[in-house]
């Protein structure tokens, strides 16, 4: 069979980039499958225009402005006249664009569609295209670019019989309607047409699922022997005796099943999902004081040291009249205090530590460390989780997120996890009112957050995430600040945060506007998880357009905390996907409204190391597809599909059966 170095363009130096990138053989070259696709095959219509979307425009070009200069940046702004409409093209240091292109002339660009401040549709940057066609667009390796990489794969495949047979067994694949392995890949690296294309990535997509499943249905079969902790039948009881209000049915069941699995003799590894405001926290700290009845130590681990100050506090008032004595640990700690926790914590005086990443320092020793609790788990890596979990013996684990996943996708992305869902709010929590403000009302919208401000409320403006080459038309947070203390929220305390902000900069003013010292707070995304501010009433969320359902539910969810009225307005012109955020604050229904309409992509996105953890998923994927897969593991493990089950469940063992030692609950 042919090696990786037999093919032409691959010296030593590529051959090691391929096998640092875990491609050491053909096979795994020929499925290492493009990250995208450029289709140019037929060009779209403005009735179909939407923000974000890929794709090909075609018209006459009706005006090309000279090249104008601001900070040593050059732009040229073009206008596409189509049937129907023009768009706005905006070249960004392309100086030679102002002759390239000639007005009256017929082009073509491909591009992303984005909304301009003009109100009309335009491009950023858009590749002039001369060939029609489907071309695969592959992720760049060090010394091997994605064109050079296209290359390589079309020499490969030419030896594909050889060593890619097919995994699947004849009969599954005519009842799941999955065309032949080899055809897909084929298709999937140079799609002949778009039909073909959606054949293939259906085909690897489904495949990948169906592995990944049967390998999470085996970890969950050998979950290691843990810990058991004995907790009392009236534990929960005794527990919720100290709320001043009733457990909602959920927060009750959840809790149970915590329990249960605490009592039983495998390692317990469950996932608690719930709407933000749901009552999570109180069901962490639920089972840290089942693991103090059964004489065990238990850790709760916080993305940011805000959090878990706040977490720290809110265990002060809940478990320290239960009896339960806890310790602090964050970064800022300073060295004698530090010292002094860790000697505290190793000396057994302390039954819950609460903390950031820093709880993973070699001097943090919790003796009997029984459990493992990860607030807003997807901020942390499978090492840090891991990292924790191995300081006690076998120790179960908790982890905890407020962001709602439509079930077929949990199956995905928490491997061998079991999952519960709080899906019940607490009585007398006032839902958030969301409204869609358009650009004309700006004005008043200012007006609002003033007389908030003015009856001691506070407000979120969030802004979105801004590539270099679209600040013209889209305001990063630092420049909406700027705007905004100068002009139309002049006199009030404003601060701003982003994400590549100093560390400690970024704390000190989630820190002053958690404190109440900040009326406004502008930022990115960064404050979607990690702060608490009870008194912020308002959240204006800028572009909301450029957003996804679920993040738009998230960032809704950080107002209206300390039970009053709260409002979240979104800048946006009004469209069918944002009105549905209006309607409704169910967040697994806004995420699986969010799921049929962009794919599972979005989700799977960046999971751990910067690529989606199932590429063919990511790019083939829909809501119906999950369903199918889920419907298939079921129909193997409990149909008349012995030989089947066997031969899917030995090929998954083959690809991912290592990963999943590493995947969620390790």
């Amino acid at each position: 069979m042919m090696t990786l170095e037999e093919l032409p363009g691959i010296g030593k130096a590529r051959l090691e980039t391929l096998e640092n990138a875990g491609i050491h053989t053909l096979r795994d070259l020929l499925t290492t499958l493009p990250s995208s696709y450029r289709d140019t095959t037929g060009s779209l219509a403005p009735e179909e225009m939407e923000q974000g979307l890929e794709g090909c425009v075609e018209g006459i070009v009706q005006r090309v402005g000279k090249p104008s200069f601001f900070k040593g940046r050059s732009t040229v702004r073009a206008v596409l006249a189509l049937e129907g409409g023009t768009m706005e093209m905006v070249f960004i240091n392309q100086p030679w664009s102002a002759d390239r292109f000639k007005t009256g002339e017929k082009a073509v660009f491909y591009g992303r569609v984005t909304r301009m401040r003009s109100g009309r549709w335009g491009m950023y940057c858009p590749s002039p295209v001369t060939e029609r066609a489907i071309l695969p667009e592959y992720r760049a390796l060090p010394s091997i670019p994605g064109k050079t990489l296209r290359k390589i794969i079309q020499c490969a495949l030419e030896h594909l019989e050889e060593c890619c047979p097919e995994t699947l067994p004849a009969d599954l694949r005519k009842r799941w309607r999955l065309c032949e392995r080899n055809f897909a890949l084929r298709q999937a690296h140079f799609p002949t047409d778009r039909e073909s294309l959606k054949i293939a990535l259906r085909r690897m997509a489904f495949e990948e699922m169906l592995l990944y499943q049967a390998a999470a249905s085996m970890a969950r079969g050998r979950r290691e022997e843990g810990i058991a902790i004995r907790v009392p039948d009236d534990a929960a009881e005794r527990f919720f005796a100290r709320f001043p209000y009733r457990p909602t049915r959920a927060q009750e069941r959840v809790l149970e099943e915590i329990r249960q699995d605490l009592c039983g003799p495998n390692a317990m590894g469950r996932l608690v999902q719930g709407d933000v405001g749901s009552g999570k926290t109180a069901v962490a700290f639920g089972s840290m004081y089942f693991a103090y009845l059964g004489g065990w130590t238990s850790a709760l681990m916080a993305p940011t040291e805000i959090l878990a100050r706040q977490h720290y506090e809110s265990a002060g008032a809940v478990l320290g009249p239960l009896g339960m004595r806890l310790a602090l640990v964050t970064g800022s700690l300073k060295s004698r205090e530090r010292k002094e926790t860790a000697e505290r914590i190793r000396a057994g005086e302390v039954d819950a530590v609460i903390g950031t990443h820093a709880l993973l320092s070699e001097d943090i020793l919790p003796p009997r460390l029984g459990l493992v609790v990860t607030d807003e788990q997807h901020r942390f890596g499978v090492k840090q989780r891991k990292a924790l979990t191995e300081k006690g013996e076998k120790a179960n684990t908790l982890v905890m997120s407020a962001t709602p996943i439509p079930r077929t996708l949990s199956l995905i992305l928490y491997g061998d996890l079991d999952v519960s869902v709080i899906d019940e709010m607490p009585p007398g929590r006032i839902p958030v009112k969301t409204r869609i403000v358009p650009e004309e009302k700006r004005e008043g919208l200012y007006g609002f957050i003033r007389a908030e401000a003015a009856a001691g409320r506070q407000c979120y403006i969030v802004c979105p995430l801004v590539e270099e080459n679209e600040s013209l038309d889209v305001r990063s947070a630092q420049e909406e600040y700027a705007v905004l203390t100068q002009g139309p929220l002049k006199g009030l305390r404003l601060g701003v945060t982003w994400g590549a902000q100093k560390e400690e900069e970024k704390q000190k003013t989630l820190a002053a506007f958690a404190a109440g010292e900040v009326d406004v707070l502008v930022s990115t995304t960064v404050i979607e998880v990690g702060v608490n501010v009870p008194n912020a009433s308002v959240m204006v969320i800028e572009n909301a357009e450029r957003f996804g359902l679920s993040q738009l539910h998230q960032l809704r969810g950080r107002v209206g905390r300390g039970g009053g009225e709260a409002w979240c307005f979104l800048m946006a012109s009004p469209n069918p996907r944002l009105k549905a955020l209006c309607e409704s604050t169910d967040g697994f229904r806004i995420a699986e409204e969010d799921l049929k309409q962009r794919g599972p992509g979005d989700f799977l996105g960046t999971r751990q190391h910067g690529h989606a953890l199932l590429p063919a998923l990511a790019l083939g994927g829909d809501s119906a597809l999950l369903t199918e897969c889920a419907a298939c593991v079921r129909e193997l493990n409990t149909g008349p599909y012995r030989e089947e089950r066997a031969q899917v469940y030995a090929e998954a063992e083959k690809v991912y059966g290592e990963k999943m030692k590493g995947i969620a609950m390790n």
